[in-house]
């Protein structure tokens, strides 16, 4: 089929990694496939601890499960909305346990999180849906290779042979939504948890407490920093190579949960004495 003095493609070539040499393919499968499987591991331990032993439901103990697949833009997309709003969740954890500690028994009771969460896993198909629906019909033409590891909104879109700005700036608002909003309440929470570390009395308390917070942190900076630049940049034309583009993309992509369940390990004394106990009973004679 042709579209004017093109020709309308149906079939698109993920390049992956544009700028690595053939020889280094196979190394970087390896990598990626190790990266996976540390993080599938610390998943299912992590998970297991918690299964097994009541005493670690605590506030913070609650766990998401964040997988890469790099299927399809949709899938892409959801995970990662979905992934914003349970930050969110890990983050009013926190904010009450804090803030309102007398009061956190009554608030964030188990029924509440299964909502939450629920609810998240529910209202993150809307954004990838939208703009699944619109990328859909765009006229594809000429180039069929996506610059990319993964197909996400920005690489195809730039395919279609049309305007992208009535299709990428209303996607560009929604995912400034799905991202800045719960960053925005994950700043409030830290913030006033700040205020309440900082009444704390004795010096102890407060490091403990903010010992508590700062391996979420560590996870709230790696997910929304990077993904938030990808998406600024790509929108008020900033450019940059596009090898260093999937470096930042792959950096928000595996780094948070492949860490996370050993900040969360390390941090967390009833999981580490857990570990510690099943350890030495695996190794006992």
């Amino acid at each position: 089929m042709s579209l004017g003095n093109h020709s309308l493609v149906t079939e698109f070539v993920i390049v992956g990694f544009p700028g690595l040499q053939p020889e280094f393919y196979g190394l970087a499968s390896a990598v990626l496939l190790i990266v996976y499987c540390c993080t599938l591991i610390g998943m299912l331990l992590f998970l297991s601890c918690l299964q097994l032993n009541n005493i670690l439901h605590k506030p913070m103990q609650g766990q998401f499960l964040s997988s890469v697949v790099f299927l399809q833009m949709y899938l892409v997309h959801y995970f990662g909305s979905v992934t914003s709003f349970l930050l969110l969740i890990m983050a009013l954890d926190r904010y009450v346990a804090i803030c309102f500690p007398l009061r956190y028994p009554m608030i964030i009771k188990n029924s509440t999180i299964h909502i939450l969460n629920a609810t998240a896993w529910i209202v993150a198909k809307a954004c990838p849906l939208m703009m699944v629906i619109r990328a859909y019909p765009l006229p594809y033409c000429d180039s069929n290779t996506i610059l990319q590891c993964f197909c996400d909104h920005i690489s195809i879109t730039k395919l279609a042979c049309t305007d992208r700005v009535p299709y990428s700036f209303p996607a560009f608002v929604t995912a400034m939504v799905v991202l800045l909003g719960p960053l925005v309440f994950i700043i409030f929470s830290y913030c006033s948890i700040i205020v309440a570390v900082l009444e704390i009395a004795s010096p102890q308390g407060r490091l403990k407490t903010l010992s508590t917070c700062s391996g979420q942190l560590i996870i709230i900076a790696l997910y929304y920093l990077p993904r938030c630049f990808i998406y600024l940049s790509s929108n008020i034309g900033i450019i940059f190579s596009t090898d260093l583009r999937i470096v930042i993309i792959m950096l928000y992509s595996l780094l948070p949960p492949m860490i996370n369940p050993l900040i969360y390990c390390f941090k967390t004394k009833d999981i580490k004495q857990t570990l510690m106990k099943r350890f030495k009973k695996s190794t006992a004679p």
